[in-house]
């Protein structure tokens, strides 16, 4: 599930959210915002919770040239990479408590993986 976003201010929560629960209804795998602008702290916040993969005007660029110097596989690289994933709950994350950090195991194998090619 893709959305697409050109605005000149920072891309706020709705975005996510609007992306996010399409995912959910359409039952897909992925959900990806890309934006013309940068996004808000909290528009970050929530896609890393909800694995939601945010790509922003630093990245478009990147694609572009990619593309003019015929890199598919670097923008096939830049798209398809792991969102950022923030592990704790909001509450944690607000929270002025120090909390134990948990331990992405899939995200270490799948690094694991990427390492070996």
């Amino acid at each position: 599930m893709v959305q697409a976003k050109r605005y000149t201010d920072p891309v706020g929560i709705s975005a996510v959210q609007e992306v996010f629960a399409c995912m959910r209804y359409y039952k897909a795998r992925k959900a990806i915002v890309i934006a013309s602008a940068k996004y808000t702290e909290p528009c970050e916040t929530l896609a890393g919770i909800n694995h939601v993969k945010l790509l922003d005007r630093d990245d478009l660029i990147y694609i572009i040239e990619a593309f003019k110097q015929d890199d598919i596989q670097g923008v096939k690289d830049r798209i398809e990479a792991e969102p950022r994933m923030i592990l704790e709950s909001w509450r944690e994350a607000n929270s002025n408590e120090l909390h134990e950090i948990k331990k992405d195991y899939k995200a270490e194998k799948y690094v694991k993986k990427v390492m070996r090619k």
